[in-house]
């Protein structure tokens, strides 16, 4: 019994250990029973996309990936934006994989140096990433240099040498064997960075990243921006932020000359609508953006029926502040108001000429009332009877003053000259209420000459 128990737990035991050295090394090799996430890092870099990777990687950790790979091919974006995903990266505790398909520039390669590893396929390129501002200058040193140490940081907190990261972003670093002598941005291609270490090999496809990343029987989740976050991407795009502000501030200009409301109205309170609905689901708008808007406009359809002009300021200044704290970049914010300003007063201009204050909403706020004299209005009775007519000066006129012409007394005024009192005088011109007189002993003596 014993001897047949003992041979029992032999076959146990070697059952055992057979299935381990079968089962095990084909999980180690071939990533049976791992998840791996691929998200994508495409277009431009920008606080849309950053809500999308915070969302897709959250939701990696929460089921427990075991690699998240990044496939990229973007010409760069926003600074600020490139910021909070680099931090996002950093933060993981999950391994990370950039897969470069097509390009990585300015802050697409910021992104990838962030992560713990990086493919690229034999066309792919890596770098060029100077800081530039909105209208395409240069940044100033102070951002310039912010930038530089942040790509450094980058590619050492990965072990990767500086040298080249900074060389990507500051044109003063000669490395002309790498195609960047001084003056040029450094870009490079899948040779150079495998041989410089910034990449770990040269890829054809997502198939061959596996097979080196030894993940290639993994279970593979791709994410796709849903159609929320795609909208928000294009919304909160720099190049779309002043022309929604435009049409929202066109359509309201062009609304008042317009009656009844009608499309230009609907177009801008859209175009409103969609700006504060991208920056909301970008992450960058809150509800208390929202509620100062309400209340912004409240106050400037308020001073429409309320009269003093406080009302109308105040509500200016919430709608201008809403989209303020709309924003992640102040500068780029106050450039987009100011185009959509200038583009409003153009408008405005183009309306007044061409259809003047006479339709739409200013028909019914300013008066068009006139008192004529074919209605019988005057402004003063005309004195023309007086004309001819001959008196003597009460009073000294100099050049105003008093005449007495028959019974009646009036105030009159000379062509200039001084005229002593009880000196004739005759009127030679009636102006509404002025009646004009002349010296007539000056007159005579005019004449004689």
């Amino acid at each position: 019994m014993e001897r047949r128990l003992i041979i029992t737990f032999i076959v146990w035991v070697a059952m055992v250990a057979g299935l381990t050295v079968a089962v095990s090394p084909v999980q180690a090799a071939g990533g049976e029973g791992k998840l791996v996430y691929v998200i994508p890092v495409e277009n431009e870099v920008e606080r849309g996309l950053e809500a999308f990777l915070k969302r897709t990687t959250q939701e990696a950790a929460e089921n427990s990936a075991d690699h998240i790979i990044f496939e990229i091919d973007t010409p760069g974006g926003r600074v600020d934006a490139a910021g909070q995903i680099a931090e996002l990266l950093q933060d993981l505790d999950i391994p990370t994989t950039a897969f470069i398909t097509n390009e990585a520039l300015s802050a697409g390669s910021y992104i990838a140096l962030n992560t713990d590893n990086i493919y690229m396929k034999p066309h792919a390129t890596m770098g060029a990433s100077g800081v530039i501002n909105s209208d395409g200058t240069a940044a100033d040193k102070k951002a310039q240099s912010a930038w530089i140490s942040a790509m450094k940081s980058a590619a050492s907190s990965k072990d990767r040498d500086p040298l080249y990261a900074e060389a990507m972003a500051n044109p003063s670093i000669d490395l002309p064997e790498y195609g960047a002598p001084e003056g040029e941005f450094l870009t490079l291609d899948p040779t150079t960075a495998v041989e410089v270490g910034y990449a770990e090999a040269i890829v054809n496809h997502r198939t061959g990243l596996l097979a080196e990343l030894n993940l290639d029987n993994a279970e593979i989740i791709e994410t796709n921006p849903t159609l929320a976050e795609g909208i928000a991407r294009f919304l909160t795009n720099p190049v779309v932020v002043p022309i929604l502000l435009s049409l929202a501030s066109i359509g309201l200009i062009v609304e008042l000359y317009s009656p009844g409301f009608g499309i230009p109205g609907s177009v801008g309170l859209l175009s409103l609508i969609l700006f504060f609905y991208g920056h909301i689901v970008a992450g960058l708008a809150g509800y208390e953006a929202i509620i100062l808007l309400v209340l912004g406009i409240i106050m400037i359809i308020a001073e429409i029926f309320v009269p003093g002009g406080i009302l109308g300021i105040l509500g200016t200044g919430a709608v201008v502040a809403a989209l303020f704290m709309s924003s992640a970049d102040m500068g780029h914010m106050a450039m987009s108001i100011g185009i959509a300003v200038l583009s409003s007063i153009i408008v405005s201009v183009l309306l007044f000429k061409t259809i003047g204050l006479e339709k739409g909403f200013f028909k019914n706020i300013i008066l068009k009332d006139a008192t004529t004299t074919e209605q019988g209005y005057v402004s003063s009775v005309s004195r023309l009877d007086l004309i001819g007519l001959e008196g003597r000066s009460v009073t000294m006129l100099r050049p105003s003053g008093t005449a007495v012409f028959g019974d009646e007394r009036l105030d009159v005024v000379t062509e200039g000259a001084f005229v002593e009192k009880d000196t004739p005088v005759k009127v030679v011109k009636t102006e509404g209420s002025r009646i004009v007189v002349r010296q007539i002993n000056n007159q005579h003596k005019q004449e004689e000459v």
